[in-house]
């Protein structure tokens, strides 16, 4: 089975490539010139259908299946942000650093020290048979200072439910026990098999 990734996040890779080592997984850089993809939709949802149909239109190859992933982390007393503007918090051009930094100090600002938040992953696949969307969460706290080197994005800052530690303190393979994207890409994978081919 030929898997291309409608990402060009080096750690979602990784974590997509650990998750389906039974497939043949590439990123869409490998397989395509790069393009631009304008993630416009209202949810998670709608984005990652947007990213997996934008990569299978301009596929040669009808035989592969696409697999998009939209997520982000939303804190509640902030009204969910920054949700499905997780990658671009502190504006369009920031990088994962800008953002973690922004979120932060409005954790400061507000006098939060630890406060809940959760992690949403929508998947999207699409393939000559349609196109498929699943979901996982994760829940715990957003603290308001960085912990740990490990993950990426918001994961210094992000406490899962029954840890005291980060996931940015946290060993990867605890991470993949319980992740939202571990737990919508079991989703998905039950989707893969009924594709296989």
């Amino acid at each position: 089975m030929k898997i291309i990734l409608a990402t060009a996040n080096k750690g979602k890779i990784k974590e997509f490539k650990s998750y389906l080592q039974d497939a043949q997984v590439y990123s869409f850089g490998e397989v395509l010139e790069p393009f631009e993809i304008v993630e416009d939709g209202s949810s998670f949802k709608e984005n990652a259908l947007i990213k997996a149909k934008a990569v299978y239109e301009k596929l040669s190859d009808k035989e592969a299946i696409v697999l998009a992933d939209d997520s982000g982390i939303s804190v509640d007393v902030l009204g969910g942000e920054p949700g499905i503007y997780s990658a671009r918090y502190a504006g369009i051009e920031a990088n994962a650093e800008q953002n973690l930094e922004k979120l932060i100090k409005t954790l400061k600002e507000k006098n939060l020290t630890r406060t809940p938040a959760h992690y949403t992953a929508a998947i999207a696949l699409v393939c000559d048979a349609g196109a498929f969307c699943v979901h996982g969460w994760m829940y715990g706290h957003v603290i308001d200072e960085k912990r740990g080197d490990h993950g990426f994005g918001y994961d210094p800052i992000f406490e899962p439910l029954g840890y005291n530690k980060t996931l940015g303190e946290l060993d990867a393979e605890v991470k993949e026990q319980f992740s939202h994207r571990a737990r919508a890409l079991q989703h998905a994978k039950k989707i893969l098999k009924t594709l296989k081919r």
